[in-house]
């Protein structure tokens, strides 16, 4: 990530920290979702060395705490105020961006949901994790596919994440450094009462960090009519996320 970026994400983070847990409903399903495929794939339930990346307010490291066991856990994150999250845990924390920073090793578990799509080359990252692992070692990440926010990009807007890509993507990321046991994506819908009540979970959640310019009052009215025209039911607005993963493992 480069510095210009990363600054970026983390300010609009950092503004959003204390509202994100909350609001952040897809994202727990994710981190629940990413726990269940990694023990489907029958990885054990105790690791002695752990590394989250990008762990944010602890959906993910909730989940894997209540299905796993550890010896050594270490969280990440660009965010640090995340160091609540690890502290709450009995984990470890290694704040800055975990593109630069140097790991913990040896590692046998390396995990991250609903990060790597922030990321501007997220196959980078999981190399670096199959590096990182030791013989034997697990991998579970998720991220976002090219279908998030579809509605937005539809209305033309920009502010995409940068590194939004394909299960197959993942895989190949690590091909040949691990065998990839499963990769998944879904589109999940979320309504909402208005298209103001869209921006109100863009803003909670953090995901405004690429949008640029404020909003006028004549863009914002044209914004809520296209969006109703385009997007209205009769049960609200729909906002799609299209969550992406993969379980690896490395041979021993």
């Amino acid at each position: 990530m480069t510095p210009r970026h990363s600054d970026r994400v983390q300010r609009s983070f950092s503004r959003s920290f204390d509202s994100y847990h909350g609001a952040a409903d897809q994202q727990v399903w994710v981190a629940e979702h990413l726990v269940a495929a990694l023990r489907d794939a029958e990885a054990p339930g105790y690791f002695a060395r752990a590394f989250e990346f990008g762990c944010g307010t602890g959906h993910l490291t909730r989940a894997l705490m209540e299905s796993i066991t550890f010896d050594r856990l270490t969280l990440n994150d660009l965010m640090p105020e995340a160091r609540a999250t690890a502290e709450a845990h009995g984990a470890e924390f290694l704040p800055g961006d975990a593109e630069a920073l140097t790991w913990p090793t040896p590692l046998d578990l390396v995990v991250s949901a609903s990060t790597i799509q922030w990321l501007e080359n997220p196959e980078r990252i999981l190399r670096k994790a199959a590096t990182q692992l030791a013989p034997g070692g697990w991998l579970a990440v998720s991220g976002f596919g090219p279908d998030q926010y579809r509605e937005l990009s539809r209305l033309g807007s920009k502010a995409r994440a940068p590194g939004l890509c394909t299960p197959e993507a993942l895989a190949k990321a690590v091909s040949g450094a691990l065998d990839v046991v499963a990769t998944g994506e879904v589109l999940r819908q979320q309504l909402f009462p208005t298209p103001l009540d869209v921006l109100r979970h863009l803003r909670h959640t953090g995901v405004n960090a690429r949008a640029q310019g404020a909003w006028s009052k004549s863009r914002l009215a044209r914004f809520i009519a296209d969006y109703d025209r385009a997007f209205g039911t009769e049960d609200g607005v729909s906002l799609t996320y299209h969550p992406v993963w993969i379980v690896a493992h490395k041979p021993a």
